[in-house]
């Protein structure tokens, strides 16, 4: 991410073409996560994430997590994750595929994790 000055950390300078309705076109015009107020009244933030996979094919998988924020937004209650969405040969490409999520699928990736947590709760 750039910014104009020292200063001006909360001002990127998105690059030429990015999309802000996509997970990483948000994150570099804004400068911070992509935030949403899911089907069950609480707020999160979204962030990327890579794993080793062990695949020498496909070394890379990306998920996203979701962090649920105090209603008052100062402290963190607690996160989910998906499962791996994607997989890359390269840590970059895993990034780069959920970075061009758009942001309505991201937040449909969110209301399907609360619900496999529920219902994963409810059975054990």
């Amino acid at each position: 991410m750039k910014y104009a000055s020292a200063e001006d950390r909360l001002n990127p300078v998105a690059p030429p073409g990015a999309d802000e309705t996509t997970l990483g076109g948000y994150m570099a015009v804004h400068g911070r996560a992509a935030a949403f107020e899911a089907g069950d009244g609480e707020p999160y933030t979204v962030g990327i994430e890579t794993d080793a996979t062990g695949d020498d094919t496909l070394p890379y998988a990306g998920y996203l997590v979701f962090i649920r924020w105090a209603q008052t937004g100062s402290a963190i209650m607690g996160h989910l994750s998906t499962d791996d969405l994607v997989t890359a040969a390269t840590e970059e490409g895993a990034r780069a595929l959920l970075e061009a999520l758009p942001l309505q699928d991201v937040r449909a990736l969110l209301e399907e994790t609360i619900a496999r947590s529920r219902a994963q709760a409810d059975e054990g």
